[in-house]
């Protein structure tokens, strides 16, 4: 059995944090993973400039409710989960990530948990494990599955290197030229081209074991 793992954001709903910086005009909240490979750093940024703002929770729900899946990405996952076993590992929360998720169809999804006061002020999170992407994977192949990974920026590297197989898909430059062992996808066909492709080398006799990376 094949596992797929696939980052949220980025990958299959816009940025949440992009969305927030569009529509409160808040410039230092465009930042994401891609910008700054260290997460706790990230969100230490973003923790500060929420408070500097006066942004609580309730601010970014009302962001959240505006997004929708990425164009296509409905339809690649509901393909995806007939032929594979899918579990979506985030960075994200889950007082985020749930309204996401019902319009995805409510797939398995790992990701952390935000601190939040009755007022709504977000006084910080609560990470469910460390690279917890990269333990994830590394816990599958522990119980015997096959895993294939897919996801954008930075934080998806470590997921992608521990895969038995790992894909980028619309990866900034900088990752590509960071990450050169990783294929690049640019379109959900091609994602999906490429796990099946993933998929048929793993099931095959020949295949290397602890190969970790499709060929480019």
């Amino acid at each position: 059995m094949i596992v797929v793992c696939l980052d949220l954001e980025g990958v299959l709903v816009p940025e949440i944090w992009i969305g927030v910086a569009g529509q409160t005009g808040i410039a230092d909240l465009r930042l994401t993973t891609r910008d700054i490979a260290d997460y706790d750093e990230l969100m230490r940024h973003r923790l500060r400039v929420l408070d500097a703002h006066g942004l609580r929770i309730q601010d970014i729900h009302r962001v959240i409710d505006t997004l929708q899946p990425m164009e296509g990405a409905l339809d690649f996952l509901a393909d995806l989960r007939v032929k594979y076993q899918v579990i979506i590992l985030s960075d994200t929360f889950y007082q985020f990530a749930t309204p996401l998720m019902r319009q995805l169809g409510w797939p398995t999804l790992f990701c952390h948990q935000l601190l939040v006061a009755e007022d709504g002020r977000i006084e910080g999170y609560n990470l469910r494990q460390r690279d917890q992407k990269r333990e994830a994977v590394t816990a599958l192949r522990g119980l015997g599955f096959d895993t294939i990974a897919a996801g954008d920026s930075y934080n998806d590297t470590s997921m992608l290197a521990e895969a038995d197989r790992g894909i980028l898909f619309r990866p900034p430059a900088v990752v590509v030229q960071a990450y050169p062992r990783f294929p690049v996808t640019s379109s959900y066909e091609e994602l999906g081209a490429a796990i099946d492709l993933g998929a048929r080398e793993l099931d095959a006799p020949t295949a290397a074991p602890g190969s970790r990376s499709l060929p480019a």
